[in-house]
């Protein structure tokens, strides 16, 4: 079993999930399906990645009951409205043919539109319907977390951010931290600026007789971070998940959060400036 995290509204998350983007169609089914049998037991899906019906297909197909398996997914930047935010939810679920969603998250905070308020005051409401079990934000500064907490005294369960070695995200960490939010992290690994090769990882997998890709996840999971990772391959998605065997010295998480770079962001999406509709 899975370690778990305990949220700050009293439900808790596995302490790794699978993430989903960019996978569609059969294909979509298939990792997931081959990630549920490998043991995840948390999904993270958007209405943006064109897969939330996939998913929950997979989940059917599994034979896991409902409970079991816990399902993320995002509100676009083009629902932000109150009446359309309540709408992209109700139709989230339409889509995955499911009473509830075990999280929802506001995908990016797009501050130029300027209506993320509007959207986690829907996402709260929804909460109170039981259309959802927790709320979230994804992509949220110190600035975005705060005005949203400021306006409805109501804190975000996760924040969901890019976070590799690359980017440790070290203010923001601390940031969620103070808040009591979770911080979770997509692209984990950091694609294609993945340190498989440094020796900062290198040396603890060979210690340890793990994958770079473990170290890496491992990492994760010393800092507080809840990791995301996303992979097509049946034995990468068991290697993924089997990081709760084996521990860093304090030296090594060091070592690793210090390939971090000012700007290690993949493709500069910085909250304050990126949007996504």
């Amino acid at each position: 079993m899975t370690a778990r995290i305990t949220l700050n509204d009293g439900h808790s998350l596995p302490a790794i999930g699978f993430g989903t983007y960019p996978l569609k169609g059969g294909e979509a089914v298939t990792a997931v399906g081959s990630a549920l049998e490998a043991g995840y037991r948390l999904l993270d899906t958007a209405v943006n990645y064109r897969n939330e019906a996939e998913v929950a297909e997979a989940v059917r197909r599994s034979g896991l009951a409902r409970e079991e398996v816990q399902i993320t997914s995002k509100l676009p930047g083009r629902h932000h409205t109150y009446d359309d935010a309540v709408r992209s939810v109700e139709d989230s679920l339409a889509r995955m043919q499911l009473d509830y969603l075990d999280l929802h998250l506001i995908h990016w905070p797009n501050p130029r539109v300027g209506k993320y308020l509007e959207a986690w005051q829907a996402l709260i409401d929804v909460r109170e319907r039981g259309l959802v079990r927790s709320i979230g934000v994804s992509n949220f500064s110190q600035g975005h977390l705060q005005r949203i907490i400021d306006a409805t005294g109501v804190v975000p369960a996760v924040n969901q951010i890019e976070l590799h070695p690359r980017f440790p995200q070290e203010h923001m960490r601390a940031v969620d931290g103070e808040l009591g939010i979770i911080t979770e992290a997509w692209s984990p690994m950091g694609k294609a600026r993945a340190p498989l090769d440094e020796p900062a990882v290198v040396g603890p997998a060979q210690r340890l007789g793990v994958t770079a890709g473990q170290v890496i996840l491992r990492w994760h999971i010393q800092i507080g971070s809840l990791p995301i990772p996303k992979s097509s391959n049946p034995q990468r998605q068991r290697e993924n998940l089997d990081v709760f065997g084996f521990e860093l010295t304090d030296g090594e998480v060091a070592a690793i959060t210090d390939l971090g770079e000012p700007d290690g962001r993949l493709f500069g999406g910085d909250p304050d400036a990126h949007e996504e509709m």
